[in-house]
């Protein structure tokens, strides 16, 4: 049986399911409409969140069959964006330098960009991956 690569770590979700409550590990693992439900409910009021707990396997599953592996690391970027989405530097490193640095001067296009880039991060990163 021909096992997909690894794309999307178990333990990383569980670091952004710290953070779940904001939807972090969902939008992470590829799941945008439950992300935003999460982000603007707590996570379902918290019982969601605390549900996600035995989920995040399942879900790292299906993101390693789901998303194109490649040179450009999943957990990476998804810390880049997390952290440090302001500065564009997820877009360097993914090679969109224009973008990059017009989120260096825009401040993430005052957010917004940032907002784009959590709905739709790992379908960039499978477009990179898959140009390789």
């Amino acid at each position: 049986m021909n096992r997909p690569q690894n794309t999307h770590s178990v333990l990383m979700g569980y670091l952004l399911w710290i953070f779940g409550f904001i939807g972090a590990h969902r939008f992470y693992y590829g799941k945008q409409i439950s992300g935003v439900i999460w982000f603007f409910t707590l996570g379902l009021f918290f019982i969601g969140w605390i549900i996600d707990l035995l989920l995040i396997p399942g879900m790292s599953r299906e993101a390693d069959r789901r998303y194109v592996p490649g040179p450009k690391d999943y957990n990476l970027t998804w810390i880049l964006l997390t952290f440090l989405g302001w500065l564009g530097i997820h877009r360097l490193y993914m090679g969109k330098w224009l973008t990059g640095l017009l989120y260096m001067v825009t401040a993430g296009l005052l957010g917004l960009g940032i907002l784009w880039d959590f709905l739709t991060l790992n379908e960039q990163l499978s477009d990179v991956n898959a140009e390789r």
